[in-house]
């Protein structure tokens, strides 16, 4: 019974042996897992690579693209370099005219706003009391002259009666003292009618200077007091004045130039700096500087025959440093601002006719509203972008709208020299470009911000639409 027992425990300790078969499956299975894994890598792969080809092709094709730009070509014309400043008109001489003596005001001799001249009769004061203090300094006077006159008479008689030895010296020495009391009354009464002469003129007002008189400020039949009230303002403005600042670091140029030819030539243009109203000559600047602000005053001196120049008017002042015979000049809008200071694009065409865009460092002489004067950097009839610049980078290809003719201003711009070239950039790609949907024009590299805001226009009826 022990035996059977012992032979049952062994057989059920016993395990079945692993199946082949399940093994392989497994390892089926995992190859089957890896291989899947790696094809859908292999296809990202693929896929990757196939859109990072698309999108530089696409990169490509955008780059190779002519931009299109607007040029206009490098003009030399007489040009003036100058300092510009803020003026203000103000009168060659002013005068405030008030009474030298009080009394009533008569009616005036003027219009006024009419041009008067030194010395003529503009208002008068009642004379009727300076002439009647005339007439009693006469009186006096022929008073102590007649006093004289017997003095000077009892002097000759107490002369003889002394000499005879009938009177004393006493009594020849008081007719003498008396007749001289009475040559010193009648000096005084001459002082006298001296003064009341010079009162009565005074009663006449005239005009001290050469000028255009304002408006009065008192009426007539008004008491005035002597050199208290105000009666009229008369302005000289024919010669007239024009005061303005400059920095003072600008004041060593300005003397040098003022010292080398004696005057130097002021231009007055409006408040918008557009129209030229007066040329005149610099006349002298400050013999200090204000540390408030750190310039010195200048004054400049205008003929203004046609009167376009009044008192109190505020000017834009050009003082003329150099006239340049030749300058080059281009519009404002071609001058860009980077890093290297100022540039310009310039295009030009090769021997195969392509039309190229380059950049070209300048030197700006003077920015004068929509021209800017160029000291060096370009020469005359080269072309010059004033549109178009914000997508342009060295060596891109740029084309040239026929759709605008040669030569036809810009709104806004100047009207361009002989020879200038306008070109519209369209807002469309060219026939045959291929750009996915919602795509976007890969972004022009600068070397730098650009200087100036440039106006995208239409070139057809579709687009303004």
């Amino acid at each position: 019974m022990s035996n059977d027992g012992t032979s049952e425990s062994r057989l059920s300790d016993r395990q079945p042996p692993p199946s082949k078969g399940g093994g392989l499956v497994r390892a089926l299975v995992y190859l089957v897992l890896i291989g899947g894994a790696g094809f859908i890598g292999w296809r990202v792969y693929q896929n990757h690579l196939q859109a990072a080809a698309q999108s530089a092709s696409q990169a490509a094709a955008l780059q190779s693209r002519p931009i299109p730009v607007q040029v206009v070509g490098v003009d030399q014309k007489p040009m003036p370099i100058f300092l510009s400043a803020l003026g203000t008109v103000t009168p060659y001489m002013s005068v405030t005219v008030k009474a030298r003596v009080s009394g009533e005001l008569e009616p005036v001799k003027f219009t006024e706003g009419q041009q008067v001249k030194a010395g003529d009769i503009i208002m008068a004061i009642d004379p009727k009391p300076y002439k009647a203090a005339l007439d009693q300094a006469k009186g006096a006077l022929a008073h102590d002259e007649a006093l004289l006159k017997n003095a000077q008479a009892e002097f000759a008689r107490y002369k003889s009666l002394f000499d005879a030895g009938v009177v004393s010296k006493e009594t020849l020495d008081a007719d003498e003292a008396s007749q001289g009391q009475y040559e010193g009354a009648i000096e005084s009464d001459k002082a006298a009618i001296e003064t009341a002469q010079l009162q009565l003129d005074w009663c006449t007002i005239q005009s001290p200077i050469n000028g255009k008189i304002g408006l009065r400020l008192v009426d007539p039949g008004n008491i005035i007091t002597a050199n208290t009230t105000n009666l009229v303002i008369v302005n000289q403005t024919q010669p007239i004045a024009v005061y303005f600042t400059l920095p003072e670091g600008q004041l060593p140029q300005v003397l040098r130039k003022l010292a080398a030819d004696n005057r130097l030539p002021v231009d007055a243009y409006d408040r918008n700096d557009t129209q030229k109203l007066a040329s005149g000559q610099l006349l002298t600047a400050d013999n200090q500087i204000d540390t408030t602000t750190g310039t010195d005053k200048f004054k400049a001196v205008f003929d203004n025959h046609d009167g376009s120049l009044f008192p109190n008017q505020f000017v834009n002042i050009h003082l003329v440093l150099e006239d340049r015979p030749n300058a080059l000049v281009v519009p404002s809008a071609a001058i860009q601002t980077g890093l290297q200071g100022a540039y310009v694009w310039t295009v030009a065409t090769d021997a195969s006719g392509k039309t190229t865009s380059q950049i070209q460092p300048v030197k700006v002489a003077l920015a004068e509203g929509q021209i800017t004067v160029v000291d060096s950097g370009l020469t005359q009839g080269q072309k010059v972008v004033v549109d178009g610049a914000d997508r342009l980078r060295p060596g891109q290809l740029v084309t040239v709208n026929s759709n605008r003719p040669q030569g036809a201003p810009v709104p806004g711009q100047p009207a361009a020299p002989a020879g200038g070239l306008f070109v519209t950039p369209p807002a469309t790609a060219p026939a045959g470009a291929t750009v996915p949907a919602g795509a976007q024009p890969a972004p022009a590299v600068h070397p730098a911000m650009p200087g100036q805001p440039l106006v995208k226009r239409p070139h057809s009826m579709k687009e303004k639409q």
